[in-house]
Formats: structure tokens, sequence, C-alpha cells
């Protein structure tokens, strides 16, 4: 599993059956900042992945990728490589908050 950011979404109007009716993400993976540990850094890279909770655009997502992503019961028929399986309230790193979801949410 990884951490990462919803970024942005697809439209496919042409698809496999069995996608019919998923929501497609275009997540990018997060780390830890090797250097400071203090912060959460973009990896660069982008993945899709099927949304089986609603998470919505500049949420941070846990993700599930590989064929760990057929093994929910939303999706352990599709053809799939990568599935969100959590959106994050906090991540803590060293007994230090990276990220809080109520802290983010009361800047906007």
């Amino acid at each position: 599993m990884f951490i990462a950011k919803v970024t942005g979404s697809i439209v496919s109007t042409q698809k496999t059956p069995a996608l019919v009716g998923h929501k497609l993400l275009v997540v990018e993976p997060y780390r830890v900042d090797a250097e400071t540990r203090q912060s959460l850094v973009p990896t660069g890279r982008t993945f899709v992945a099927v949304d089986t909770l609603g998470a919505g655009e500049d949420e941070f997502v846990l993700i599930t990728q590989g064929s760990s992503a057929r093994l929910t019961p939303e999706t352990k028929n599709l053809p799939i490589d990568a599935v969100v399986v959590g959106i994050l309230d906090s991540v803590h790193v060293d007994k230090m908050c990276l990220f809080d979801r109520q802290r983010e949410t009361s800047k906007t």
C-alpha cells in the first residue's frame, strides 16, 4: 500500500464492460521527504486507480496496487491494477504529524 494524492479523474466512454460505473482517478504517489522527514513530497509518477470510496480531488488516499487491488469485494472481478482503499485523516511519522485532514480543510 502507499499514500497518494488525487490529482484528477478520467472519463472513458469506451471501456471493458466490467469497468462501466466505476470512477477512475488520477493519483500521484507521495513519500516522506528523505532529507527532513518532516513532510510528504510527490514522487513525480502518476497512476490510474479505481475509486470505491468517493474520494475527491486534492485528497490524500491509501492505494493498494497489483493483485491486491482485486481483493476487495467491490473489485474482485475487475481488470484493475490499483484501487483506493482509504481516505486519509492524518499521517504521523517519527511522532510528527505530516498531514492532518482537518488542518488542511480549515486552510481553505
